[in-house]
């Protein structure tokens, strides 16, 4: 996924109130850009670091600017959780994600479970896929993890995914690890142990899970390849 227009630079003053981030701007402005991101963001929310920020087009947006993503030492982190659909659906789409290659329609954000929507909807031949996506910005020692904060959503959607195999669909979780520097991913269980339990349990229920990493440019977000994934065994 490439950006339609280049990114505007600036300087992380603070990010607050969840969707909030003040911004300083290479010719000394200060603005406040919408943040697209609910988690703690730990990892990549550090006052002075360089960011990127995208502008609207639309006058009447009462926040013309959007935080897409900061520099964390070598590497570029993506933040915006909004683009991880439309980038894992693209690569779906070129055939550059094998595991998802044998559907040819794919339908966006369609109701299932309990008044909820799966990110992907894979038909063709056979029992349908659903994708759930789900983006990955915490890095630690080289282990991506996820999530970066309780998620009762995260764990809802794994319950609703498990669902779907019972009644002989297929159903894939999907991270996507918007920085280059994750080499494994784990589920983060220090930060929200129900999920990593959840995880679990939908991993024994027949839930698929698959790891992509991004490269993250100011250009864009383009997918990179697999990495593995990690599971650790909970002591009793």
């Amino acid at each position: 996924m490439r950006f339609p227009r280049p990114l505007v630079p600036g300087i992380l003053i603070r990010r607050y109130k969840r969707f909030l981030a003040d911004v300083r701007l290479a010719d000394g402005a200060e603005v406040t850009a919408h943040c697209p991101n609910s988690g703690s963001m730990r990892s990549c929310n550090e006052p002075g670091r360089p960011v990127l920020l995208s502008r609207s087009s639309n006058e009447n947006r009462k926040l013309a600017y959007t935080w897409e993503m900061i520099r964390m030492g070598r590497v570029w982190v993506g933040i915006n959780t909004s683009l991880p659909n439309r980038i894992v659906r693209q690569a779906i789409e070129e055939g550059r994600i094998s595991e998802l290659g044998e559907y040819p329609e794919i339908r966006s954000e369609v109701p299932f479970g309990k008044a909820s929507r799966v990110d992907l909807l894979l038909q063709g031949p056979g029992a349908p896929c659903y994708v759930e996506v789900k983006n990955v910005s915490l890095v630690e020692k080289e282990i991506a993890y996820f999530p970066d904060s309780v998620t009762a959503r995260g764990t809802k959607h794994l319950r609703e995914l498990a669902a779907r195999v019972r009644q002989g669909d297929r159903a894939v979780m999907f991270y996507l690890v918007q920085r280059s520097d994750g080499r494994v991913f784990r589920p983060a269980d220090h930060i929200d142990p129900i999920y990593g339990k959840a995880l679990r349990r939908a991993l024994r229920a027949g839930v698929e899970i698959l790891v992509y990493r991004a490269r993250v440019s100011p250009r864009g977000v383009v997918i990179d390849g697999k990495i593995p994934y990690e599971i650790p065994v909970l002591s009793p």
